[in-house]
């Protein structure tokens, strides 16, 4: 592992003198850059001055094995307010630069920003992971509607299990309800700021269109069970106790947040665990409803096969997006998002042999008993 350590630059002899209506601050001209290995950036820094101390120095602190600056020391002239430094992207990564302007004197930190700064390998790569990204967003988003279409042909929803359905339903729906709390709730982005000071808002427009779009057409497919031939199927009681475990989890999470004993920002996360733990689980229903049908009558393979696309695809940008920012850690070190992608892949696998080989020659039969 390469040495990893912070570089301390201080930029002196700035004087800020004169009339004073508050401390003086730090402005930055780009809040984020992207850089390919060996590129240079110039970053202005414009100061507003109006403090009474007479003497402040610029802390610069970034991780050197990733990027660098071009000097360590920038000449101040006095009432000169705009400087510039040179940003070198050394290697692959993630790296911030934190700027903090401090008073000389007193040792009072006046003021700070951050810049982040994403190092990559190849430009080209970052396109093709924005195309692959654009691309699995689609197909998810289209796999709903294969189903819902069988369903309308054959006027009948008989071999489309509804354990799967109703643990669909709770996923999506807490999964919106994460996505939409962290996007437009200013309280909670507050809260994840201040957990993650120098981070980006994990949740971005397209994740929202696609759960609130993923809940609406699961709830289409549960409307459709009302409607058509559904046989003498039911939610097993099996499903019933691990719904009613999962609605105990999120409501004693939401009492806790509305008692202020845990943070809004906890209560979304824990909708968002059982929304992983139901991604876990959710197929198995299905999979063992076709295994004693021995039949995928009423199943839709066209679903199966969008899903099975956009969760390859979701693999390859996260392994594109690994090597193009050497962030290999986000796979290994972490691999929950990885993981839960190859697992959705491997049961399409296992949906695909079973429509295709093991029950090929099946007719469509009567629900089972």
């Amino acid at each position: 592992m390469a040495h990893m350590h912070l570089c301390v630059i201080f930029i002196s002899g700035i004087f800020l003198c004169g009339p004073t209506r508050g401390d003086p601050s730090l402005q930055m001209s780009e809040h984020d850059l992207r850089m390919e290995v060996g590129g240079k950036w110039e970053l202005n820094i414009h100061i507003w001055s109006g403090a009474e101390t007479e003497c402040a120095n610029i802390s610069i602190t970034y991780n050197e094995d990733i990027i660098a600056t071009d000097k360590q020391v920038i000449p101040v002239v006095h009432s000169v307010s705009n400087y510039s430094v040179t940003v070198l992207a050394r290697y692959p990564g993630h790296a911030t630069v934190n700027f903090s302007l401090v008073d000389a004197v007193g040792d009072r930190v006046l003021d700070t920003k951050f810049v982040r700064v994403t190092v990559e390998h190849d430009e080209v790569i970052y396109y093709v992971s924005a195309v692959i990204g654009w691309i699995y967003f689609v197909a998810w988003s289209v796999s709903f509607y294969p189903q819902i279409y069988e369903n309308w042909r054959r006027k009948s929803v008989v071999g489309l299990n509804f354990d799967f359905l109703s643990l669909n339903i709770v996923g999506f729906m807490l999964y919106s309800l994460f996505n939409c709390g962290l996007f437009w709730i200013t309280e909670v982005e507050e809260e994840y700021m201040r957990r993650y000071p120098t981070g980006l808002n994990p949740v971005q427009v397209n994740d929202i269109v696609f759960s609130l779009h993923a809940s609406v057409a699961t709830l289409i497919t549960i409307i459709q069970c009302f409607i058509y031939e559904r046989g003498s199927q039911r939610v097993s009681w099996t499903a019933r106790g691990l719904l009613a475990v999962f609605a105990a989890v999120v409501l004693i999470s939401l009492i806790l947040a509305w008692t202020d004993v845990i943070e809004w920002l906890d209560f979304l996360s824990y909708c968002s665990y059982v929304k992983l733990a139901i991604t876990l689980i959710k197929y198995v229903p299905q999979a063992y409803m076709n295994y004693r049908r021995k039949s995928t009558e009423g199943w839709s393979i066209g679903n199966i096969f969008l899903d099975f696309t956009g969760g390859l695809l979701s693999m390859l940008q996260m392994i594109l997006n690994a090597y193009n920012y050497n962030d290999w850690e986000s796979i290994f070190g972490d691999p929950t998002k990885f993981g839960l992608g190859l697992f959705s892949v491997v049961f399409d696998i296992f949906f695909i042999i079973q429509h295709y080989f093991l029950y090929r020659h099946s007719k469509e039969i009567d629900l089972i008993h």
